[in-house]
């Protein structure tokens, strides 16, 4: 039976190697490897997976074509949903979602969903992606930020014959999976800037160094420039920090221009002039996601990395994998630890963390159990740079600089499902309108944005 074919494991670089690389971590599947895994699908009569993937990939249909052979027929049943495949199958948290509810998970391992959609467009990638684009209908749509929202919604609107632009404030596009993403876990030339050139050429057109709310604001887009909608798309690139003595010292970092100077800016190539200083020793503070790639990053130029979280391990919000990658390659995990200070010598530069140990309490709004400082448990760490993962928020330029754009006390753009801001005309979706997130949301949030400015130009432009 198709149940009882063990999980088909996937090759990884030694952990001792590539602690000391950028390479990627995983290998992904061979097209036998792909098919065996494909091959212990169930196809479920009511497939749990479906309703649990945020977009509702036909999951067991791509698997189906998968189990025979056919990547082609899978990309396109992949394709009715999902706009970037080859980087959700990498980097979305399927252990929570479609995989988190295989019914071969309970008794077993479930299949490996995440994989096989990597697979599948990966080898779409290499022997091109076919999409087919409507007549031009003369209509033109703008849209604020590169990054996986902006990115899906523009493509499903340039397919329905929209003329689309792009304005992304960095000088490369791609938003956080450019920036935030590391190469070890998302690889930027053979995965990132393909998936942007399956955009592009669909007649896309991305402009760079554009900074919503500076260089051009929405009211002048709508107004002046001809644009009968405009989305934004501009994620949550805002960082917090803790609020303690010491963190403006030198040797303190946000996670977010940590991993942006290590991407963008090649700091891990020593041919670059944007080295990163993370001493002998450096320390992240959070457990998400971010963190795992701060503490990741720091461990391969060179530190003694380690990770501070208030919680414990069964707390973490990080993915279940990166964790144990981590752990893998070496990074140390000090639990139920918060900073209360950060210590410097008298050139203002890092010398130490000061701690406190924690216990947990009753849980909090989230569900999770509240930790508590113990007493009399202080503590001192020796490090050269201290690294804050603590989450972010939304970037507060674009939304004061358009007129009638409702925002949360948070910052946060105040949008309906369909991406419908309180300024006709306007849509927002992905992390500016949730906050930080994941990619298949803000990717979702893009795709129903796009669906919700058709059916907005169509009512109110003309066809």
């Amino acid at each position: 039976m198709a149940n009882k074919i063990p999980r088909v494991p996937v090759r990884e670089q030694n952990p001792e190697v590539r602690a000391t690389n950028f390479e990627e971590v995983c290998y992904g599947y061979n097209d036998e490897e792909a098919m065996l895994e494909a091959s212990r699908c169930l196809n479920c009569r009511n497939p749990r997976c479906v309703s649990a993937c945020p977009v509702n990939i036909r999951i067991p249909d791509f698997i189906s074509a998968v189990a025979a052979g056919d990547a082609v027929r899978a990309g396109e049943i992949i394709a009715e949903d999902s706009s970037l495949p080859s980087i959700c199958g990498r980097v979305c948290p399927q252990e929570t979602q479609c995989e988190g509810s295989c019914i071969l998970g309970i008794k077993g391992e479930p299949v490996a969903i995440g994989k096989l959609e990597r697979y599948v467009g990966d080898r779409g990638l290499r022997e091109g992606r076919k999409a087919e684009t409507a007549p031009a209908n003369g209509h033109r749509i703008a849209v604020i930020g590169s990054g996986p929202s902006g990115l899906a919604c523009a493509s499903d609107l340039a397919k329905a014959g929209y003329e689309v632009k792009i304005f992304e404030a960095l000088h490369k596009a791609g938003g956080v999976l450019v920036y935030g993403i590391p190469e070890f876990r998302l690889p930027k030339h053979d995965i990132v800037e393909r998936e942007i050139a399956e955009v592009t050429r669909l007649g896309v057109e991305i402009e760079t160094d554009v900074i919503a709310g500076r260089t051009v604001t929405v009211d002048r887009l709508l107004d002046e420039e001809g644009f009968d909608a405009v989305f934004i798309g501009s994620g949550a690139g805002l960082p917090r920090f803790m609020g303690i003595e010491g963190e403006n010292l030198n040797g303190v970092f946000s996670a977010n221009e940590f991993l942006t100077r290590a991407n963008l800016m090649h700091a891990f190539d020593s041919s670059y002039d944007t080295p990163i200083f993370t001493g002998r020793r450096a320390v992240v503070v959070g457990g998400g996601n971010v963190a795992m790639d701060a503490v990741r990053t720091a461990r391969r130029l060179g530190a003694e990395a380690v990770i501070v979280y208030r919680r414990g391990e069964k707390e973490l919000p990080a993915r279940v994998e990166e964790v144990h990658h981590a752990k893998e390659e070496g990074i140390e995990f000090r639990m139920l630890t918060n900073p209360v200070r950060i210590l410097g010598d008298v050139n203002g530069r890092v010398t130490g963390i000061e701690c406190i140990e924690m216990e947990l309490g009753e849980p909090d709004e989230s569900g999770r159990r509240s930790p508590v400082e113990k007493a009399g448990s202080e503590f001192r760490m020796e490090c050269d740079t201290v690294i804050m993962a603590l989450g972010t928020s939304p970037n507060p330029l674009i939304a004061s600089t358009t007129e009638g754009l409702e925002t949360t006390r948070r910052g946060c753009i105040v949008a309906d499902e369909e991406g419908a801001t309180t300024r006709e005309g306007v849509f927002a979706g992905g992390d500016a309108v949730t906050g930080a997130a994941t990619v298949i949301l803000a990717m979702g949030a893009g795709r129903k944005a796009a669906a919700a400015i058709d059916r907005y130009v169509k009512n109110n432009k003309g066809n």
